[in-house]
């Protein structure tokens, strides 16, 4: 696997993309190579800058996010992700050292300070990650991300869109 800020396997058809981001090279690499491993195509960056940049250029079916950063940390990185019409359809994994109480609490706080116009993360995930956590969490982000997309996509035909 390549160190540098972003990875890129072949595609296996029905797994998905995923972008990791995380500031601690050997936990993007781990994280990558669960997914890789599991069939899923990655990729990855090293802070909220460099993921926001990836994510426009790559669209991920999910982001596998590290709170703590440097630059542009977890939190404004998932605010412009959801803010951003192309990206707000990809899913959110948190994976932090922040427990998940204290995590919840924080984004309950930019929350409040956005308008409420903050939505939910997908699934939250406590560091160390286990693999197989990992892999729970994405494929149940993923199975509901795909039921909405379904979803929307049957709303759009029966407008006759």
């Amino acid at each position: 696997m390549k160190a540098g800020a972003g990875h890129d396997t072949g595609h296996t058809p029905g797994r998905g993309r995923v972008l990791v981001v995380d500031d601690e090279m050997h936990l993007r690499l781990y994280i990558a190579a669960v997914f890789e491993t599991a069939g899923y195509e990655t990729a990855m960056a090293r802070d909220g800058d460099e993921g926001f940049r990836k994510a426009s250029e790559w669209k991920p079916d999910l982001v596998s996010l590290d709170l703590m950063m440097p630059n542009q940390g977890g939190i404004r990185l998932f605010q412009r992700l959801k803010a951003d019409e192309e990206l707000k359809r990809a899913g959110v994994l948190v994976v932090s050292a922040i427990g998940g109480e204290a995590f919840r609490h924080s984004l309950s706080l930019v929350r409040t300070g956005s308008g409420g116009l903050l939505p939910d993360v997908d699934g939250y995930v406590e560091k160390p990650p286990a693999p197989e956590a990992l892999l729970r969490e994405a494929a149940r982000i993923l199975e509901a991300r795909g039921a909405q997309a379904e979803g929307t996509l049957a709303q759009d035909v029966d407008a006759g869109l």
